[in-house]
């Protein structure tokens, strides 16, 4: 079990917690809008598909191929720092491109830079941030702080698009630009004041007291997650969600048009109960905190996830309204499941382990994405859009299922943490 550290402050853990999440939220909205604009920005000036799936791979790359290394630096570092340092960088960046806008001498490679060095950066605040939450936040409360962030992230789904749309229509690229410098300082003044506790440090050393390569660190993050079972099922799990799911509701639009004969009107009605939903599983895992054993938890919300994917393959073509269901449905049962499999890693992974272990399974996701795509885009071509979501569905309660009767999954929250055969996952 992670252990929680005291500082010698007598601040209360919600004033320093919320401080800094308060601030990192007001940044997050704007780092959602210029994501928007310049997704926008693109599509307006080029009409190029390669254009506008070249700037999605820009910023997925710095996840899926480094991820797990920056993860390990993340455990090394002092992880304060590492947010003010990402923060200040991401700001400097986009005043930069700001500025090129202003001046109308920004040019394609420009973007792609900067949206590169702004998922680079982002993922070591993210991965900072997650591995911190453990060390500020009494284990009891982390699976409702879990909530807490996914309803943020499905509010954020809910306002991010119109609010961008209303911000495109009144200012131009720099000023919106401007708004995510602005709310970036909400994220950066309150670390400048706030003090971040730091784990003991029981990796990074070898064997032979010499100093750990960043290579060793992240086959130590590897064979941490092999050696315990019930972690490696759990995200595995994890895996086939981004591989079934993702893809298939990225396939939404045409499933509304060419299934259902939708518009766009009703495309928006889909991904808003999506949004809705998020926010509202989000503040019912926030006041309610799960069952007992997260796993529990976790494991109920895939199923009711597989359930809500399923009426995608099941409605009929004149029950547009069966699908705004489902999309709800999974919507809540995300925060179900997720934010208590978060809550699980922040309470029994080490904390000087955390950051490796959220960054290695974040990088196996996102790379899931890309090749869920390649096989349902031709399946779904070949056959029907609901052939896709009825495979979701069905791998979602299977897993779930299966899970539920696994000892070492049901077991996972009473895991010892020292590894089998006493070796220390610094080893390399």
């Amino acid at each position: 079990m992670a252990t929680q550290f005291s500082l010698n402050d007598n601040i209360p853990w919600k004033t320093r917690f919320f401080t800094i999440w308060g601030g990192q939220a007001i940044s997050i909205i704007g780092s959602q809008l210029v994501q928007f604009a310049l997704i926008w920005y693109l599509t307006f000036q080029t009409g190029s598909a390669t254009v506008l799936a070249t700037a999605s791979l820009v910023g997925l790359l710095p996840n899926v191929i480094l991820g797990p290394f920056i993860g390990t630096l993340v455990d090394r570092w002092d992880r304060r720092r590492i947010m003010l340092v990402s923060d200040t960088v991401i700001t400097l960046v986009t005043i930069g491109l700001a500025v090129l806008f202003a001046l109308d001498a920004v040019e394609l490679w420009q973007i792609y830079v900067v949206l590169f060095i702004r998922s680079l950066f982002g993922s070591f605040h993210t991965n900072a941030m997650a591995a911190s939450t453990s060390l500020m936040v009494p284990v009891e409360h982390l699976t409702r702080i879990q909530g807490i962030n996914q309803m943020l992230n499905g509010g954020l789904n809910v306002i991010s698009a119109p609010l961008g749309a209303l911000l495109l229509g009144v200012l131009p690229m720099q000023g919106i630009l401007a708004v995510d410098v602005f709310s970036a300082l909400f994220a950066i003044v309150p670390l400048l004041f706030t003090r971040i506790p730091q784990p003991d440090r029981h990796t990074g050393i070898t064997e032979d007291d010499g100093q750990e390569t960043i290579w060793q660190g992240v086959k130590a993050g590897l064979r941490y997650v092999i050696s315990w079972p019930g972690l490696l099922i759990v995200s595995l799990m994890t895996v086939g969600i981004n591989f079934a799911i993702i893809p298939a509701f990225s396939l939404m639009p045409l499933l509304v048009k060419e299934y259902f004969g939708g518009s766009a009107i009703q495309l928006g009605w889909v991904e808003s109960a999506m949004g809705i939903g998020m926010f509202v599983g989000g503040a019912l895992l926030g006041a309610w905190g799960g069952f007992k054993h997260n796993i529990v938890t976790s494991m109920l919300g895939l199923v009711g996830m597989g359930l809500g994917t399923l009426v995608f393959a099941v409605a009929p073509s004149t029950a547009l309204w069966l699908a705004v269901i489902g999309s709800l449905l999974v919507g809540i049962m995300t925060p179900m499941t997720m934010g208590p499999f978060y809550a699980m890693i922040q309470t029994i992974v080490e904390p000087d382990m955390q950051a490796r272990i959220f960054s290695l399974l974040n990088s196996v996701g996102a790379a899931m994405v890309p090749i869920g795509l390649l096989v349902a885009a031709p399946v779904a071509g070949r056959f029907s859009i609901r052939v896709w979501f009825l495979f979701g569905g069905l791998l979602c309660i299977l897993m779930a299922i299966c899970g539920l009767f696994i000892p070492a999954v049901m077991q996972i929250e009473s895991r010892n943490t020292t590894m089998p055969g006493d070796v220390s996952p610094s080893l390399a």
